[in-house]
């Protein structure tokens, strides 16, 4: 014989729903790294190819100081472009961790370059320095 739904019964699956709808969003943020890359002086962006990457200047082989990298094609039209990186999950808790962006023209001549130390949490905004030959 079956027994019948009871108020604690229906109360139990309605409590065990919304706390399942509240910490739905909360686990399916995601852990991208999102910023906004500037020019000095809050200038208009040259021209080129913007090239945003995570580098942790303790690790010593060159091949793995490159955590992740996004490139982005600045039209010279704007003050700033926004950029997402995926990190790697080792590379999330190295305290030397910063997020390196570089502005190249199409020939491949380096125009600015700007740096900022990694800080879980925190907004990222990284300031492109023009560099001098």
């Amino acid at each position: 014989m079956k027994r019948p739904t009871d108020r604690r019964t229906v109360l139990k699956t309605v409590g065990a729903a919304a706390v399942a709808a509240v910490a739905g969003p909360v686990a399916a943020q995601s852990t991208d790294i999102r910023g906004v890359v500037r020019f000095e002086g809050g200038t208009v962006i040259p021209k080129g190819h913007l090239e945003i990457y995570l580098e942790d200047p303790a690790i010593q082989n060159g091949a793995r100081r490159r955590a992740a990298q996004t490139r982005i094609r600045s039209d010279g039209n704007s003050k700033t472009v926004a950029f997402s990186l995926s990190p790697p999950a080792s590379s999330t808790a190295s305290p030397t961790l910063r997020i390196v962006a570089r502005l190249e023209r199409a020939d491949g001549w380096l125009v600015a370059r700007g740096s900022i130390q990694f800080k879980a949490g925190s907004p990222v905004n990284v300031t492109l320095n023009t560099v001098m030959y």
